[in-house]
């Protein structure tokens, strides 16, 4: 999977960091010590870390990710990485 998006809501000093759904790859998943939840009311899985977006992009970042755009959307902000 060459894109990722990662987000996180509110408090982006301490995550917790949203980095998947339930179609990411869970190699990579793994790697980020990702876990995987389904939030009461929603009908989706997601994956996330305790990690704060910081950590998080810095260890996408160091398996070849890079940041492709950043935007905030009410108390969320998100990122769209890429992998070449």
């Amino acid at each position: 999977m060459p894109y990722v998006l990662v987000s996180t809501q509110t408090r982006m000093e301490v995550g917790p960091t949203m980095v998947g759904d339930e179609h990411s790859d869970p190699t990579l998943m793994s790697f980020l010590g990702a876990t995987k939840r389904n939030m009461l009311g929603n009908h989706f899985w997601e994956y996330y870390v305790n990690d704060a977006p910081r950590i998080v992009l810095n260890k996408l970042e160091s398996c070849g990710y890079r940041v492709v755009s950043m935007t905030g959307v009410g108390q969320t902000l998100v990122w769209c990485l890429h992998k070449e």
